[in-house]
This record gives structure tokens, C-alpha cells and sequence, in this order.
């Protein structure tokens, strides 16, 4: 018996392993917004720390795995970035500096949650540049955008360079969509506004050209800066530029446009007052990246998983049982001994375990440790 048990156990190691999955390989591309300014760490000094992505996954449920449980941002070991040389596993801290994000962030945890294979973002963005000149393609005519080609020169270099610069990627790789988050310079400009819808048309082009994809998945997302209050007539334009090539016949079911203009927050709920950087506002640039995300996927034909059934209501009472209120229990701290719930308008609120009546508590401490 023990015989056979060692010749099966042989034959399994002869056996070749399966073959690695190619990288999964999305190129975003843009200017500042791209980049990204959304504050990773709080500022208690400007409105408490609102906004920040530490003060978001403190309070917020939803951001809570972003962190491990020493309270160390969580790196992901299946999606990979490279930001103009600033490479490493997808984490908090590849905006503008160590201490900023863009839109990667929740572009990353769309499509890593989604892929079974292993993804790779190459970012390639700049601050202050337009589309009518910087990256203008070159179907647009007159002087190709020295970043457009630029642009070209680091994606390809780290293709080509793959094995060096992320050598757990020796299978080779597939380019499996692009995104987009542009067009601040554009919208100072009345001529650069009127161009915008043909010269993105033409970019949607040439990349693909360049790339040889023919319908390469591209996401757009617009410049909806100031949410839905935003009046001025060119940023308005450049908005409904951004959107129409999605309407075109020939890039139905493999372009998208997402409007972030829901996603704006208030200087008074963000650490800074930086409109055209969405007020460096971490949770707006988060879901930025996670529209785009899931857009992408829709355009790939890939289910996205389907998300956790919410918690059910529960009727929470005070200490004597006086008042009542319904709220879905979002997590509990036994550390601290603070309750986390979300009530029926939305809003997410903390408070003290002894607040609640005793069969609320032992409802909250049986079943509320760490969020579940």
C-alpha cells in the first residue's frame, strides 16, 4: 500500500505543471487626473482629514481591506504597476508622488477581483497636457503630440522588457484595454474644445493601429469636475466630446464613456480645493478607477463577480429599548468596542457598543467581528 502511495505520489511530480496565463495588460493614459492627486494619508488639520484615503479607511467599511490587520496598506500580489519607472505590486501611492493615487487604484481592483489571470497596469500620464497638441495622434494631422509618442516609447519599452522589469511575467503578455482621464488643458481652449471630439476619434484610431488591435477595449472617463453643478460652457463641451465617440457606429461595443460627475466631492469633504484635481478627493479618484473598471470588463464580455449580498436590516435599540432604528451592521471592533452600521438613508455612523440595549449587543459582538 505504502508503494503505491509513493509511486502515485512520484507519477504527480512528473507530471508538467500548467502553463502560466499571459499578463492581462491595460494602458492608462492621460494628464494630472491620471496621475493622480487623491490623498493616501489624512491631514487632521484640514477638515479633519476628510477625503484622504486613511480617513476613508477608517470610517468607510467599503475601504477597510485596503489595510491588513497591523494597519499596512495591502499590496496586491496579482496586479502589477509600472508608472514612468515607479513599478511594484498595485498598492496606494502611484499618483503624482508617494503620497497620492489616480484612478489605477480602483482600475485594479475591478479588473484583479474579476481576471483569473495576472494583470499589469503601464501608466503613462503627464500634468498640463492637451490633446490638441501634446498627444495629438497622428491621423489628426499637422505635428504628431511628442507624448503621444512618448507615450508609445514606454509602453512598448516594457513589453519588450517585460522579463526584467516583472520576471514573475515569463509567459508572455496580452494588451487587453486602454483608458483614458484627460482633458483639463483642452477645456481652457475655445479651438482645442471644437477639436476634441475628432482628435479623440483619431486617437481611439491610431492607438489601435499602433498596438495592432483592431478593437482594443477603450475606456473613457470625462472631465465632469465640478459635478452636475458645472456651468462653464467649455468644460461642458469637452464633456460631450468625450462621450460621442462611444455613439459612433464603428467603436459600438468596444468604446466606452463613464461620467464621473456623481463622484465630485466638496472642498469641505476633501483634503484640498483643487477642483480641476477633483479637490485631491482619494475616494472620487477610487471610483473614477472603478467605473472605468467595471466599463472595461463589460466591453471584454467578462462577468464581474457578483457582490455580497448586503446585510439584512436589523432594528437596533437604545439601552432602555425606548428608541429604535433600522441599520445594516457593517462591522464591530472589539479593540475599541465601536459598532459600525449603515443606515437606510446611507450614511455609514460609529458609536459605542454600550449605547445599544443588552440583545442588540450580544447581537453585534456574535456576529459583527471584523466587518462580518
Amino acid at each position: 500500500m505504502l508503494s503505491a502511495v509513493v509511486g502515485a505520489g512520484a507519477l504527480l511530480a512528473a507530471l508538467p505543471l500548467p502553463a502560466a496565463p499571459p499578463v492581462k495588460v491595460f494602458i492608462l493614459a492621460g494628464q494630472s487626473n491620471m496621475v493622480g492627486a487623491g490623498r493616501v494619508e489624512a491631514d487632521p488639520n484640514r477638515n479633519g482629514g476628510k477625503g484622504s484615503l486613511g480617513y476613508l479607511a477608517e470610517h468607510d467599511p467599503k475601504y477597510k481591506p485596503l489595510k491588513d490587520k497591523g494597519g499596512k496598506w495591502v499590496e496586491r500580489d496579482d496586479v502589477s504597476i509600472w508608472f514612468l519607472g515607479r513599478k511594484g505590486k498595485l498598492a496606494p501611492g502611484f499618483g503624482s508622488n508617494g503620497g497620492t493615487l489616480g484612478p489605477e487604484l480602483g482600475f485594479g481592483q475591478v479588473v484583479g477581483d474579476a481576471l483569473d489571470e495576472p494583470v499589469l497596469l503601464i501608466k503613462t500620464a503627464w500634468g498640463g497636457k492637451s490633446l490638441q497638441k501634446d498627444f495629438r495622434p497622428p491621423s489628426s494631422g499637422g505635428q504628431v503630440g511628442p507624448f503621444y509618442t512618448e507615450m508609445f516609447t514606454h509602453v512598448k519599452s516594457v513589453l519588450d522588457g517585460l522579463k526584467t522589469e516583472f520576471p514573475q511575467y515569463r509567459a508572455g503578455y496580452e494588451i487587453a484595454g486602454f483608458g483614458w482621464h484627460q482633458g483639463w488643458n483642452d477645456g481652457c481652449d475655445q479651438a482645442a474644445c471644437q477639436e476634441y471630439e475628432e482628435n479623440l476619434a483619431n486617437f481611439i484610431r491610431d492607438v489601435r493601429k499602433e498596438l495592432g488591435i483592431e478593437k482594443l477595449p477603450f475606456v473613457i472617463a470625462d472631465s465632469g469636475f465640478g459635478g452636475k453643478a458645472e456651468t462653464n460652457a467649455r468644460r461642458l463641451m469637452i464633456r460631450s466630446a468625450q462621450a460621442a465617440p462611444a455613439k459612433k457606429s464603428e467603436f459600438k461595443g468596444n468604446v466606452a464613456c463613464v461620467p464621473p460627475e456623481s463622484f465630485f466631492r466638496t472642498p469641505e469633504e476633501s483634503p484640498s480645493n483643487q477642483g480641476y484635481h477633483w479637490n485631491g478627493n482619494a475616494g472620487t479618484y477610487c471610483l473614477i478607477g472603478e467605473s472605468m473598471g467595471k466599463a472595461m470588463l463589460e466591453l471584454m464580455g467578462t462577468a464581474t463577480p457578483k457582490p455580497a449580498a448586503p446585510a439584512p436590516a436589523h432594528l437596533f435599540r437604545n439601552t432602555d429599548g425606548s428608541k429604535t432604528f433600522k441599520a445594516q451592521l457593517q462591522g464591530y471592533d472589539p479593540k475599541t468596542n465601536r459598532v459600525t452600521v449603515r443606515r437606510e438613508n446611507g450614511n455609514v455612523s460609529s458609536f459605542d457598543l454600550k449605547l445599544l440595549h443588552p440583545d442588540d449587543q450580544e447581537f453585534v459582538t456574535s456576529s459583527g467581528k471584523d466587518g462580518q
